[in-house]
This record gives structure tokens, sequence and C-alpha cells, in this order.
């Protein structure tokens, strides 16, 4: 992007968005996330296993530096998401100059994995059985998103929460 920006073109705008853990579907259950091949999100699997299509989640570690001991990330609903382009379209619109836009687009708030387990099961009165494995090669304890500049300069926030995204996600799977 870079090398792009740097071209002679003096009117180029580009916003580049950084998605964190995009989840969720509208919530008018139409459309969702319903991937190709085997899923590698955790909602996808948590979902198939609540359907009963798979048996249970392997949960990567219980031994993390965390309040549970399982991976905590930045979930975002993708209806935010859609929130954060309009919002970064309005931004290069709105500005005369070249831009080269870099922004952080989740939360700012980290949940683990097995809080989500349990918020999904509660929310949907659904049971979904898991089993704790050996941590995976590269992952980290924790990644959140730092959001403050997408706050701040396209005055975009984050509206929907956790319950949001498992009450959208059930939905939408079991709209089909």
């Amino acid at each position: 992007l870079e090398d792009l920006f740097n071209s002679n073109n003096k009117k180029l705008k580009i916003a580049n968005l950084r998605y964190f853990n995009p989840v969720g579907a509208h919530m008018s259950g139409l459309i969702g996330e319903n991937p190709n091949s085997k899923p590698t999100n955790l909602f996808p699997i948590i979902s198939n296993v609540a359907k009963r299509e798979t048996e249970y989640l392997s949960i990567f570690g219980n031994d993390w530096p965390t309040k549970d001991g399982t991976c905590i990330r930045d979930y975002i609903h993708v209806m935010d998401l859609a929130d954060a382009h309009l919002a970064a379209l309005d931004y290069l619109k709105n500005n005369d100059e070249r831009v080269l836009l870099s922004v952080n687009i989740g939360t700012g708030q980290g949940t683990s994995v097995l809080e989500i387990v349990n918020i999904f099961s509660e929310i949907n009165k659904i049971s979904v059985p898991y089993v704790f494995a050996s941590r995976r090669k590269g992952d980290e304890a924790e990644l959140i998103a730092d959001n403050s500049l997408a706050i701040n300069l396209l005055d975009w926030y984050p509206r929907r929460g956790i319950s949001e995204m498992c009450l959208d996600t059930w939905r939408w799977i079991n709209s089909f």
C-alpha cells in the first residue's frame, strides 16, 4: 500500500481496515457465514457442535496466563464491521487530501474461548460439548484490538456485544 500511495496519483484515498475476529450474522437470519470447507474459526465450529454435526469443540490450551486458562480474543459483530466500512467511506469522501488510513476494527475488549462457549450455550439454550487439547504453535494468550483510532478518526463505535453475536449466529445457522 505504501508504494501505491507514494505513486503520482495525487487524489488517491485508501482505507485499510484490520478486522479482529468477525462473527455473527445479519439479525434477520437471512445472511451469515457458511464456510465451504471445514471451518477453522471458533463460531462456525461452535455452531457445528451445537447442531450435533461435530461431536465436540477442541479448545487449544487451558493453561494460558488468562483468567480461565483459555485464549482471549477480540470478537466483532459483522454488522459493526459493516458500519466501520461505511464510516471509512465517509471519511475518505469528506477528506480532500490524499489519505492512507489503517485502523483496527474490533471492540477493544477480550473474551476467552471458554466464556464464548458458556455465553453461546446460555443465550441459545443449547449445550456445546468441549474438550481441552494441546496449545497450538504460534497462538498468543491474548489478542485485543486497539480501536482508538477508528473511534477518534472515523467516529465509529462497536454497538453489539457477545450476546448479540451468539444470538445472530445461531439464528443464521438455524435458518437453513
